[in-house]
């Protein structure tokens, strides 16, 4: 389950819950009774590895432009090869 982190907007408490995704969030502070807002903070989130990028999220004309580009430089190579035989 993800950890939630708010701050009282009356006494400045910050706090963290651990709550579902689906819980509605959070609204009063317990020291207070004072509004409580849901802070952003960093992810422990992290993807590691080198197949998702390349498989799942690169642009697919930025990866058949550089697959065309490697063909001709091999056919190149090999006709000066041929030639030069």
């Amino acid at each position: 389950m993800p950890v939630y982190e708010y701050e009282c907007t009356k006494c400045g408490r910050a706090m963290e819950e651990t709550q579902k995704i689906s819980d509605e969030p959070l609204t009063t502070c317990p020291a207070c009774k004072g509004k409580l807002r849901r802070l952003v903070s960093l992810t422990s989130f992290h993807l590691k590895g080198s197949g998702w990028y390349a498989t799942d999220y690169k642009d697919k004309k930025q990866t058949k432009a550089k697959t065309k580009a490697k063909e001709g430089d091999t056919a190149d190579t090999k006709s000066e090869e041929t030639s030069t035989a």
